[in-house]
């Protein structure tokens, strides 16, 4: 007797044993598709088999699905199909693999995928982001739009840099087989140039900042190098009077409000590249702090208990911490009013080390003041400075030889 059609269709492949064609009801219409179950493990509580499903539109399709998956199971390299996007894995990787990460940093990194990462490819499943899914996204980047201009290649960069890390746990975790954005190409950033200051506009910021109340902290930053955040951070305990030493340990960072209404937070953390470092400070900077400990001391006599006790070298009259943001707007007013170029702050961190090295101090001492990773980081980063420094050697080196031929 015949096989029945039915009976014949829903016959196992040749081979394969579980590829059978299914029904699928929608509305009143009936859809075919063909589908695979295959056994990935056992429950290690009950014992029976763990199994999946593979579907596709056509016996052949789902056959090679099924043979691949079957490969990847004899070979150890098989990574169960999953539902997750990547926007749910990146808060996924925010909430737990991100716990030792400044808290500026994190700020910044939950801004980027929150506003650049997850409108574009948030919603793609994350086993099914291709390395072109990527480029496209970065390229994209590159174009202005409804909503932005376009973003510089450094912007890119920073984005790529989070999504990389991302996918590369992803992978560690064994979601993914690889990391799709290894091979995306990236726009090479442009490095700018530093603008410190020179001699004239020096001698302009400190009359402009002259009677200030920050004055201070803008005197030892310009002639110490100290970042905006380690100003606004240092501590008494790190000031020795006695050695004429500052040690740079920590700095205030900002914890940025995680709900509307929350005020915004302030705590210590390390240093940027999370290591310390001595400074060996001139004594015009030392009496500054010691005038400065005499003031603070006298503001704790005056105001009593309302005194805050934080042990912060710079304060308001009240002992209250004063904010790298509330410095940073006081340093724009001056500059603006004062008609100076348009400088950051940081570029008071350049001036100090430029003055340095032309003054005659080696770059090994400079980058230890600085608290650079490297001394060739420093070389590069003030390489026209060092390029001068090599012409003056040359010029000494020529004075010499006349004076012994």
């Amino acid at each position: 007797m015949p096989q029945s059609k039915n009976k014949k269709n829903n016959k196992a492949a040749s081979g394969m044993g579980t590829i059978r064609r299914k029904t699928v009801c929608k509305g009143d219409k009936e859809y075919e598709y063909w589908e695979a179950r295959y056994t990935v493990g056992f429950d290690p509580g009950t014992g029976k088999q763990v199994q999946k499903s593979v579907s596709g539109k056509t016996q052949k399709e789902v056959a090679q699905k099924l043979k691949e998956l079957t490969a990847a199971l004899d070979a150890g390299t098989y990574i169960a199909p999953s539902k997750v996007t990547v926007g749910q894995w990146l808060d996924v990787w925010q909430e737990d693999y991100l716990v030792n990460v400044r808290p500026s940093t994190l700020t910044s990194y939950e801004a980027t995928i929150r506003n650049h990462i997850k409108p574009r490819i948030g919603a793609i499943r994350l086993e099914s982001l291709t390395t072109h899914d990527v480029q496209e996204f970065y390229n994209s980047l590159r174009a202005p739009s409804e909503n932005r201009k376009a973003l510089s290649a450094k912007t890119i960069k920073n984005i790529h840099g989070i999504l990389h890390h991302a996918l590369q746990q992803a992978m560690l975790n064994n979601y993914i087989r690889t990391n799709p954005s290894n091979s995306c190409v990236i726009p090479r950033a442009t490095k700018k140039k530093v603008k410190p200051l020179n001699e004239y506009q020096i001698a302009d910021f400190l009359k402009a900042i002259k009677g200030h109340k920050y004055e201070n902290m803008f005197l030892v930053a310009l002639f110490t190098g100290i970042r905006q955040g380690e100003v606004c951070g240092l501590q008494w305990e790190c000031v020795d009077f006695d050695d004429g030493t500052i040690l740079i340990d920590k700095q205030l960072q900002s914890l940025r409000a995680t709900t509307r209404g929350d005020s915004e937070k302030y705590t210590l953390v390390p240093t940027k590249n999370g290591k310390e470092r001595t400074i060996t400070a001139a004594p015009y900077v030392m009496e500054l702090l010691w005038k400065t400990k005499q003031s603070q001391n006298a503001n704790r006599k005056l105001w009593g208990n309302a005194f805050q006790e934080n042990d912060l070298v710079f304060t308001d009259d009240l002992g209250n911490r004063i904010t790298p943001q509330a410095l940073y707007r006081a340093f724009k007013i001056i500059v603006t009013e004062s008609g100076m170029p348009m400088v950051r702050f940081h570029d008071l961190r350049h001036s100090y080390a430029v003055i340095s090295l032309k003054s005659g101090d080696d770059v090994k001492t400079v980058q230890e003041n600085l608290g650079h990773a490297t001394a060739a980081f420093t070389l590069d980063t003030y390489g026209h400075v060092t390029e001068k420094m090599k012409k003056d050697s040359a010029n000494r080196m020529e004075a010499f030889i006349k004076s012994v031929s």
